[in-house]
């Protein structure tokens, strides 16, 4: 994986609220959410929840699509998979792992 896609992803969960805001994507499935119901869930400002949704698009985590009136939000679960697979690639030495360890 490209070091610069997973600086930019890390990035952009490197702050509270996109961080919230992924999490309850991740959490609401392929369904995803309108920007409604995550200013809802995260008690985000409506206004700022376009604004750390376009950081969190840009970096390939979150997806948008226009539903009627609404833009609908969902969570890109194979590039999370991806930049997770980055992360702990040859955890443990490459010894087989349940990550639960303390290398």
């Amino acid at each position: 994986m490209d070091k610069k896609i997973v600086v930019a992803r890390l990035a952009a969960l490197a702050q509270e609220s996109r961080l919230e805001m992924f999490r309850a994507l991740v959490q609401a499935g392929k369904n995803g959410l309108t920007a409604g119901a995550i200013s809802e869930q995260t008690q985000t400002a409506p206004n700022s929840v376009s604004f750390h949704m376009k950081e969190l698009v840009h970096a390939g985590l979150v997806s948008s699509r226009q539903t009627g009136r609404y833009v609908i939000y969902t969570a890109e679960y194979g590039n999370m998979n991806e930049l997770l697979a980055y992360l702990t690639e040859n955890c443990c030495s490459g010894d087989a792992c349940d990550l639960n360890c303390a290398c």
